[in-house]
């Protein structure tokens, strides 16, 4: 009974059938097949195994995988390498600036400790002075730091070759009113000068900072070469805004009294080399 059945199932799988296309308008035979159902399943089953080979071939080896999700390329994870890279640089980059900005406020407002600015490191003076043991200098020490000082008294720029030409001139000429003191925080010469007097920049730079403030009027802050700033307050008015060029020389506001801190026209001058205030005086001669 069982051969009977099996043999009536191959017979089945071999009864041949046609397959034929007509006109459909004309009954015209176009196109006609001799099938039989073995021959209709292997050709579905072939055709199904080609197109997973295909499929697995396309997602394997071709860059068409990068399209499927899940999958990435390896220059994705290159770039995204990258990526994570260079976040990390700006993070870096941002927390200097941040201080940067930070200590051009402090000159602004004069709330700034002497000494505790430099813009190559992100660390707090707090966290690393615990590093340094203070230990009292010998008598020959103290000879050749005198030495040293006073051949450097009028070089601004300690670690500039000789041949290197860097000088700054006087921002305006007059009687110095109230000289730099860094132990009450005044970070500046007050000079003594006629109302609308031209203020010239002491060198080439660029200008930072160019507005208004409260406390000390019209304030303009130049950028010079080697970290110098050179910081003028109290003007009348302004000649220059943020960004531009400025030379040596070159006029970049006019004298005043402008603000709640000022006592009469003159000019509030502040020098800082490095984030640190220096007295103007050991550089430039007002007189």
């Amino acid at each position: 009974m069982a051969d009977k059945n099996k043999n009536k199932f191959a017979r089945k799988l071999l009864h041949k059938y046609r397959l034929v296309i007509l006109n459909e308008d004309t009954f015209e035979e176009k196109l006609s097949f001799k099938l039989t159902k073995l021959n209709v399943f292997v050709t579905i089953t072939l055709s199904a195994i080609l197109l997973i080979a295909a499929t697995t071939y396309i997602i394997a080896f071709t860059p068409l995988k990068e399209y499927i999700p899940g999958y990435s390329s390896a220059e994705l994870k290159e770039k995204a390498a990258n990526l994570a890279y260079t976040s990390d640089s700006l993070q870096n980059i941002i927390k200097l600036n941040n201080q940067y900005l930070g200590s051009i406020k402090g000159v602004l407002t004069g709330d700034l400790e002497t000494n505790t600015l430099n813009r190559d490191s992100v660390l707090p003076p707090s966290e690393y002075d615990e590093y340094f043991e203070e230990v009292t200098p010998s008598r020959a020490d103290s000879l050749l730091r005198e030495e040293v000082a006073q051949e450097d008294k009028y070089n601004i720029l300690p670690s500039a070759t000789e041949n290197i030409n860097f000088s700054l001139i006087p921002p305006v000429k007059g009687s110095i009113s109230e000289g730099f003191n860094a132990e009450d925080r005044h970070f500046a010469v007050d000079v003594v000068v006629a109302k609308n007097s031209p203020i010239k920049s002491v060198a080439d730079g660029r200008v930072i900072f160019s507005e208004w403030t409260a406390e000390t009027g019209y304030v303009i802050i130049v950028k010079h070469g080697y970290d110098l700033l050179s910081v003028y307050k109290h003007n009348a008015s302004l000649t220059k805004e943020q960004g531009d060029v400025v030379r040596a020389g070159e006029v970049i506001a006019t004298a005043g009294s402008t603000g709640e801190f000022t006592t009469g026209p003159h000019l509030h001058f502040e020098l800082w080399n490095e984030g640190t205030p220096v007295d103007p005086t050991e550089y430039i001669d007002f007189n």
